[in-house]
């Protein structure tokens, strides 16, 4: 069984990695773009293959060395959302410890960035590396970490493979695997589960991923339900200075803060101009809505503005604003924990024109009513949990957001309503935080 399971793998490996160069040349020219539009640099390049600068290395060497020092990686703004969660409860836990937190995107790396600022020197933040061969390798001599934290989802198999044969436990946290991606997986079976079976744990979000993990090869007993950390009530209100340094922000921009505001959050292409069309419509019943739009991806923030203008919509950047204006439009990233705070309703993006949806979580924790369009496949298990306790809104289509959202406008009693039930229902995830950092430490 053992050597049957090696030759699997083997086979495994042989074939992603004759297919690995071919997605990297493909996908090259998109992701320069994106490096270029996110404020990548090319130096940074070096790092995704595994070579350090001489401050990098040094900055290594001063973390603790041994046990006490692992590596996390997280790949962009969300999943850094949710590592730089982890680490403060591990370093409150075990302040010894020395951390790498690796990410994939530029906006992700500086949001890491920003937070290891205030860590004194426990938390260095590097470019992850490319998964191909040696490159993993080169990356884990440089950091011997004592063990690797993947955050969510990405599990690379020549790293996994590399930090096997080296007896580095690989931990896969906050593992979320819809009944979609199941599927495709389980398509891919015998290329994916000599790769899965690897892993030393899965720390999954809900109940219903224990078997999903399991007929992925992952055995039953490395696998733990531990809750989801994002939506952990424990730690997740928005930073007070920061919501203060945005109230003032409104305050520029003409908003009162009696004004009903609504936010749309993480938009996809199109549904900024169509939602923004609907908000003219409602501020006809609604003169003193304002609308704050914050796009998944800051890159679009100029184009937007001129498709916005071209339909008569008045619009301001929040990183320009030279004078009131009742339509912000969000440019900068890191803050939309924050401005759901100020929000008075939250509609999610990128579930009504495109599929899959965002993640409704941090403006439920906000207890702010949210609502959302029929594209939430994603997260259908969190969806399932609000719809089922009355802490969310789904609607068919923009027609039917409009005339929720103008009932909502309408009895402020109903979005607290909405608010409670929401907050109340991702109660049972409190503790998922202390719960991962009990198997990792």
């Amino acid at each position: 069984m053992e050597t049957r399971s090696r030759m699997s793998l083997t086979l495994s490996l042989l074939i992603y990695n004759l297919l690995l160069p071919v997605g990297l040349l493909f996908m090259l020219p998109g992701a320069i773009r994106k490096m270029r539009q996110r404020g990548g640099r090319w130096s940074d390049l070096w790092q995704r293959f595994g070579f350090l600068s001489a401050e990098h290395q040094r900055l290594i060497a001063i973390l603790p060395p041994g046990t006490s020092r692992l590596w996390m990686h997280a790949v962009s703004v969300g999943e850094v959302g949710i590592a730089t969660k982890l680490i403060t409860a591990m370093l409150r836990q075990q302040p010894g410890l020395g951390i790498v937190l690796t990410t994939t995107t530029p906006t992700g790396y500086a949001l890491a960035t920003e937070f290891a600022q205030r860590q004194s020197g426990r938390l260095v933040v590097l470019y992850s590396p490319l998964d191909l061969p040696g490159v993993g390798r080169r990356f884990i001599q440089a950091l011997a970490p004592s063990q690797i934290v993947l955050v969510e989802a990405e599990v690379w198999p020549n790293l996994v493979a590399t930090a096997r044969r080296q007896s580095i436990p690989v931990s896969l946290v906050n593992a979320r695997l819809s009944a979609r991606s199941e599927r495709r997986f389980q398509q891919l079976g015998f290329l994916i589960k000599p790769v899965f079976s690897m892993l030393h744990q899965v720390l999954v979000q809900e109940p219903e991923d224990v078997a999903r993990w399991t007929a992925l090869a992952v055995p039953a007993e490395r696998i733990h339900h531990t809750g989801s950390i994002k939506f952990d009530p424990q730690g997740a209100a928005a930073d007070p200075a920061q919501v203060q340094t945005l109230q003032g922000i409104l305050q520029t921009a003409g908003i009162r803060a009696d004004q009903p505001v609504l936010l749309l959050a993480s938009t996809h292409p199109g549904e900024e101009a169509l939602l923004a069309q609907m908000t003219q419509r409602l501020r006809q019943s609604h003169p003193c809505l304002a609308l704050l739009i914050v796009p998944r991806h800051v890159e679009r923030a100029a184009a937007l503005v001129e498709e916005l203008a071209s339909l008569g919509i008045p619009v301001q950047r929040r990183s320009q604003i030279t004078g009131p204006c009742s339509t912000l439009l969000i440019d900068t990233t890191g803050e939309l924990r924050a401005w759901q705070e100020l929000a008075t309703l939250v509609v999610v993006g990128k579930s009504f024109l495109a599929t899959g949806g965002q993640n409704p979580a941090e403006a439920v924790m906000a207890r702010k009513p949210v609502l959302f369009g029929p594209h939430m496949e994603n997260f259908q298990a969190l969806i399932e949990l609000l719809l089922a306790q009355e802490g969310a809104v789904q609607v068919p289509d923009i027609s039917m957001l409009e005339q929720s959202l103008d009932h909502l406008l309408l009895t402020p009693a109903e979005c607290a309503r909405l608010g409670v039930n929401g907050h109340a229902a991702l109660a049972r995830h409190e503790g998922a935080t202390l719960k991962t950092v009990q198997h990792l430490l």
